[in-house]
């Protein structure tokens, strides 16, 4: 039976109360999640923050320590096989023999999943055309970019098409335009009707892609909702400075924190300086205050909190690249299950292995 959340909504995933444990260290302390089906959901979270704990969890390739979880209605606990059936995963760091070529390891991908030979190399082939692969499928992946393995890693995953597919930082190491294709990979799994759940440390992508975001910090939900809606939490909007003079950002930074009655953040940017406005504050006050001062201002600009701005305010430090929550962990396998066949025969879970898990 499907899980249904209170409105009414079908679930893809709901958990009440997550726990789970290494030794003394607590990575999930207590996780409530409501997912619908359909979509994309972000999870973000700073180091450690145990994130993708969560989803190895729902993955059902961590056993949960307390708590309760329910993955396309059913039971992480008593139903894991059911759940392998219908999901894939692709961890943080693509999984394919490098001495293989790209059609080859679909390929093998399939047969594991139970195709036949032609049918899996038919398979294969039609995913690399629809991954923009086509031209490389004789090649070697060791002679890949960055990019085109991680597109080949997702396509790995959808040999069968999953109802929910996990994918855990799914562009990290890749180039700006390959970020883009496989951005755009991901609104075609969702407008073919799986639904997506994504762990990112690149604000800018959840800001793209995700309908609903959870920020998990020291194992439990902090804030959720769209990204708007966690954006209006932090303020009004934001106030971008750039002096004139570099030289003249630590007194401006001074004055726009005793006029706004909060620290603006230095940016990468030697002479700029972004500041939060609460609700009722106007950028007037602060722009005469900086003039008086015989601060020069070169631009400024009006506009809404970034998402970069509303994970340092909630968690108090920004986004940085991940570490491993899990003490002593090493890569784990990440299992790339898929949903059954439309003859009904299960195809064999966790058939496909994928590096990177644990962080």
């Amino acid at each position: 039976m499907s899980a249904r959340s209170a409105s009414g909504t079908e679930l893809a995933v709901e958990t009440h109360g997550l726990v789970k444990r290494f030794k003394e260290n607590i990575a999930v302390d207590g996780v409530d999640l409501a997912i619908p089906r359909g979509g994309i959901y972000g999870v973000l979270g700073p180091n450690g923050a145990g994130k993708t704990t969560v989803i190895r969890m729902l993955a059902t390739l961590l056993r949960p320590d307390g708590g309760e979880a329910r993955v396309l209605g059913r039971d992480v606990f008593a139903q894991p096989a059911a759940i392998r059936e219908r999901i894939a995963l692709t961890g943080q760091f693509a999984s394919l023999d490098e001495d293989l070529t790209g059609i080859e390891n679909l390929v093998l991908l399939g047969r594991l999943l139970g195709f036949s030979a032609a049918a899996a190399r038919r398979r294969g082939a039609d995913l690399l055309e629809a991954f923009d692969l086509g031209d490389a499928a004789g090649r070697q992946v060791k002679k890949y970019s960055g990019g085109m393995r991680r597109r080949l890693d997702i396509a790995g995953s959808l040999l069968v098409t999953p109802e929910l597919i996990f994918l855990d930082e799914p562009t990290t190491g890749v180039d700006p335009r390959s970020r883009n294709q496989v951005w755009d990979i991901i609104r075609t799994l969702v407008d073919g009707g799986t639904t997506v759940l994504l762990t990112t440390q690149y604000l800018e992508e959840a800001d793209q892609l995700a309908d609903r975001l959870a920020v998990i910090d020291h194992g439990r939900v902090i804030a959720e909702g769209t990204p708007g809606r966690l954006k209006a939490q932090v303020g009004s909007g934001a106030l971008k400075v750039r002096v004139v003079e570099p030289a003249d950002r630590e007194r401006a930074a001074a004055i726009m924190g005793s006029a706004l009655g909060a620290e603006p953040v230095r940016e990468a940017d030697e002479a700029a300086l972004t500041a939060r406005l609460a609700e009722g504050q106007t950028a007037g006050p602060v722009l005469s205050a900086l003039e008086d001062a015989g601060i020069g201002v070169e631009t400024f600009a009006l506009g809404q909190p970034s998402l970069d701005e509303v994970f340092l305010a909630l968690t108090g430090r920004p986004v940085e690249p991940e570490e491993s929550e899990e003490p002593g962990a090493r890569t784990e396998p990440a299992a790339h299950a898929e949903e059954a066949t439309a003859s009904g025969a299960a195809s064999p879970a966790a058939a496909h292995e994928n590096g990177g898990e644990g962080r």
